[in-house]
């Protein structure tokens, strides 16, 4: 263990130069289960991004301690849980830096047999370097498994199928609903493209059809067709104009469906108050196609292959954590997630109650670099007593503005869990 004094100059030279490591999952909600002998792979693929400038630091490390071997790549696995610990059942990742500096790794072949009756799995990572070293153990959001699109009406009492504003999507196109054509719409440059390889989680949210897009407000509810949506890229920030999602029908744009979108369904973007252009791909770019109108059919007009998209939604899970401190043999993981704060009484015995998920008895909760006195609830609340203002230095006393100093929750060994929660202490 640490001696205090140590921990706490290590704790503000993190503070002013965080050397985070943060491992990034996305993978999709729902999951076709395979029948047979036929595998139905994930779609669109769990991937995986490393990012942030701690991983360079620990592979300079591992590099000077071992000499020039190539011991500091980072290599992973990637299967579902409770299969056995056999690695036959799980994927190989292989990591390649991207332009942006961050490692991507994508498990192109997973799947989930017949065989499993569950209703509901997560996805297991484990990472190692390549000297194997084990980095950790990470887990996906709960992924529920359907057996096929549902192709009734989506009832709104069935909720956990139907897509809500505000949650994340990803679309992909299928040409000839063969595989190998997959494509899934993305952004590569500020521009949207549709990659064979990488896909991107877009925030779906449903809007007021009476606003100019400049203004925009969001709304809250079901998404359901006929509805005016924008398309926004969590990763980017760029966005499509509004568009009108339509349900596709045997490659028809059906115009007067207003049922609730649900998992897997087909669907058509039409852009809003243009004449029947919709959104469409063309090999890698993405691009405008007019339907043609149907004669006898009013309320339908005729699609070709590349406006038809299959909507899924998408979760994202990301665990960050900085060896900075620790010389860590020992794996990071549980990597513990804050996910709620809850404080009780005030003045000199305000307690706080830290709600998250993979806590555990060797974690100490820290306001900035100030140690507050943890106790381990369970795993998922830890508690702690907030510590007194005059812990940040006797100038802060005397403040009358607020100040606000960034959580974290520090291994008994060093090793730092940085997070996106902040407390503010506010004057009397």
């Amino acid at each position: 263990p640490y001696q205090t004094d140590l921990l706490r100059d290590g704790v503000r030279r993190y503070l002013q130069l965080p050397a985070d490591q943060t491992v990034l999952i996305l993978h999709a909600k729902v999951a076709q289960k395979s029948y047979g002998n036929e595998k139905r792979f994930f779609c669109p693929p769990p991937c995986v991004y490393l990012s942030g400038p701690g991983w360079k630091l620990k592979q300079e490390q591992i590099k000077a301690r071992d000499l020039g071997e190539e011991g500091f790549r980072v290599c992973g696995y990637m299967g579902l849980d409770s299969m056995g610990s056999s690695l036959m059942e799980t994927q190989k990742l292989s990591f390649e830096e991207q332009p942006d500096a961050k490692g991507f790794g994508c498990a192109k072949a997973l799947y989930i047999s017949d065989a499993d009756k569950r209703k509901h799995f997560r996805l297991v990572l484990k990472l190692f370097f390549s000297n194997g070293q084990e980095i950790g153990t990470f887990h996906s959001k709960l992924i529920k498994v359907i057996s096929k699109p549902s192709q009734k009406k989506q009832s709104l009492k069935n909720t956990d199928l139907c897509i809500s504003s505000g949650s994340k999507v990803s679309l992909f196109n299928r040409l000839r609903s063969q595989t190998v054509s997959t494509r899934y719409l993305s952004v590569e440059g500020g521009a949207f493209i549709a990659s064979a390889r990488q896909w991107a989680a877009f925030t779906l949210h449903l809007a007021d059809e009476r606003c100019t897009w400049s203004e925009f407000p969001l709304q809250e509810g079901y998404i359901r067709y006929g509805s005016v949506v924008q398309l926004v890229c969590t990763a980017t920030g760029v966005t499509l104009p509004p568009l009108i999602i339509r349900k596709v029908t045997k490659q028809y744009a059906m115009l007067d469906v207003d049922e609730p979108i649900s998992q897997l369904h087909k669907c058509a973007f039409q852009f809003q108050g243009s004449d029947r252009m919709y959104l469409c791909l063309s090999t890698e770019k993405v691009i405008q196609f007019q339907a043609s109108p149907c004669p006898k059919e009013a309320n339908r007009e005729l699609l070709n292959d590349g406006s038809c998209w299959t909507i899924i939604g998408t979760e994202t899970v990301e665990y960050t954590f900085s060896e900075s401190l620790a010389c860590v043999r020992e794996p990071v993981s549980p990597v513990p997630l804050i996910t709620a704060l809850q404080l009780t009484g005030g003045g000199d015995v305000a307690m706080l109650e830290v709600q998250g998920e993979y806590f555990h008895a060797h974690l100490k909760v820290w306001f900035g670099d100030v140690e507050a006195e943890t106790m381990y609830r369970s795993p998922k609340s830890l508690m702690c007593v907030v510590p007194d203002i005059s812990a940040f230095g006797s100038d802060w006393r005397w403040l009358r503005y607020p100040i606000t100093v960034p959580l974290l929750l520090i291994r008994d060994d060093g090793l730092i869990y940085s997070s996106s929660f902040t407390f503010t202490y506010t004057p009397e």
